[in-house]
């Protein structure tokens, strides 16, 4: 089995979509004129605008529930494997992809909020919807939203549970060892376990408002504070800064790991992380009451230069100041270009960081490290259990089939219980697998709505104008902008323009 998920991730994740999440960021930003850069004043003020409702919630907790599927263990052993496997210069092509998956971000996000609907008391949408609604193509969308449910259902939650359970054991040790059917586990990691299971349930039976509560609590709370702590290290050696970066410029061109893994584990690692272009986004983004499609497109460009250019960051700062990583070759031998550290350390692992910051606060470092990459994963299964959910939705109305959403939470919490008791690299090739089909459905997809309709430049030049003209309260008029399908955004234009001539 493990050897049939190495190969469908080595064919998965070729070249090819490496060089398409690349082209389809470099594509929007130089058509939205950069509108990550532009934007960026703006993309903050709308951070904290209120307009939350019955059925949707906040743009603020919009950003809480997609930075909690894009802020998870891709910013702490995600960052380590790039760095094992391609080089510090792997953190550069890490920023590019986040650089230009904000516009990426930006396009999938916008078509989120445009297509998105109104269903049984709350707002729904994702790429499922916005292929089926703006491309008319119903196969696609029921492709992408089966993708949607064995990637985020069945892959990705393993992963953040998987990482948990070896950073809660690196911690306290392995403690009694038990027999299981999945070989031997400690009972550290059971208790781990647990404890993830009767939170998760707890929160997944309170739907997306308990989601977005939770999260725009804890989210914000552990970015900052997880920050705060990379930021310590750095001023603790000021002196080595100018040299890392350095090194990571320079190994971005002259790879220590060669050229093509600096790149391929850069990308990889980059949108597995800040998910730009992945598809996951345009779900939260759907769920947010905003005046114009635009802004919740903007908001979420922002949290992509949270998840890769701050916390991301952070990480590897962390471990190539304090130099507590290996570089392990891509040739068949394996041998280390680099070994700082004991070399039966685990790269896809975060044991990288939790040494990095035992090396400059002693064993309260690794603590620190578990306690943070605990509720970065709990935080993201809950967000890849609302992008299930969604798309479990829309296949019961897609295909008028009755699937009850109690199961997927029941599929959540036996995947997360199986990623916990499993090795890493076997569970991180799945997740990989999970990523690269979503992507290479979404990517193609938005890419082909651009050409067909070009929906998401019509609602940014319409927000643009509206904004050059001054108005204190945004509309949208779907009609008048030639974009077909927003039937959401259509009925609220006409009851907004029937209010304003009844109040007359």
């Amino acid at each position: 089995m493990q050897a049939f998920i190495d190969f469908l991730n080595g064919v998965i994740w070729s070249p090819a979509l490496i060089y398409l999440c690349l082209g389809a960021g470099l594509f929007y930003s130089i058509l939205t004129r950069f509108a990550q850069v532009r934007h960026f004043k703006e993309m903050c003020s709308l951070l904290f605008n209120s307009n939350d409702s019955d059925k949707g919630i906040s743009s603020f907790q919009a950003l809480a529930v997609s930075l909690s599927g894009r802020v998870g263990t891709g910013n702490i052993a995600g960052v380590a494997a790039a760095i094992g496997f391609g080089g510090p210069g792997a953190v550069f092509w890490m920023w590019v992809v986040a650089f230009l998956g904000a516009s990426t971000a930006y396009a999938e996000s916008t078509l989120g909020q445009l297509y998105k609907v109104s269903e049984n008391g709350q707002y729904r949408g994702g790429p499922a919807y916005y292929f089926e609604r703006c491309l008319g193509w119903r196969w696609l969308g029921v492709l992408f939203a089966l993708s949607s449910i064995i990637a985020c259902g069945v892959f990705l939650p393993g992963i953040q549970a998987n990482s948990v359970g070896n950073a809660v054991t690196q911690i306290f040790g392995e403690g009694v060892i038990v027999s299981s059917s999945f070989g031997e586990v400690g009972s550290t990691k059971l208790v781990a376990l647990a404890v993830i299971l009767i939170v998760l349930a707890f929160i997944i039976f309170g739907g997306i408002k308990r989601i977005a509560n939770f999260t725009q609590i804890i989210v914000p709370f552990m970015a900052i504070g997880y920050i705060v702590m990379a930021l310590i290290v750095v001023f603790l050696n000021l002196d080595k800064v100018p040299g890392i970066f350095g090194l990571i410029f320079s190994d971005a061109f002259t790879a220590q790991a060669g050229f093509g893994a600096a790149i391929g584990w850069g990308v990889k690692r980059g949108v597995y992380s800040n998910e730009a272009g992945q598809g996951t986004g345009p779900h939260a983004a759907a769920a947010a009451e905003v005046q114009h499609p635009a802004q919740q497109g903007l908001v979420q460009a922002f949290s992509v230069y949270v998840d890769t250019l701050f916390i991301c960051t952070a990480t590897a700062l962390m471990i190539l100041i304090t130099q507590q990583y290996n570089v392990q070759g891509s040739l068949p031998d394996g041998q280390f270009i680099v070994q700082n550290v004991d070399p039966s350390t685990i790269i896809a692992s975060p044991a990288f960081t939790q040494m990095a910051l035992a090396s400059v606060f002693g064993s309260s470092g690794p603590v620190f490290v578990g306690i943070a990459l605990f509720f970065f994963a709990f935080t993201t299964i809950l967000a890849y259990y609302y992008i299930a959910e969604t798309n479990v939705a829309y296949l019961r109305r897609a295909l008028n089939i009755n699937v009850s959403l109690t199961f997927v939470k029941l599929l959540i919490m036996f995947m997360v219980a199986y990623g916990t008791v499993n090795t890493a690299g076997y569970i991180w090739n799945l997740g990989d697998v999970g990523v690269g089909l979503m992507a290479w459905l979404n990517i193609i997809g938005i890419l082909t709505i651009f050409f067909m309709a070009k929906p998401t430049m019509k609602a940014l030049r319409d927000y643009e104008d509206q904004k050059a003209a001054g108005v204190t309260e945004y509309t949208f008029n779907p009609k008048a902008l030639g974009i077909k399908g927003a039937e959401f955004w259509e009925k609220r234009y006409d009851e907004q323009q029937a209010k304003k001539a009844a109040d007359k």
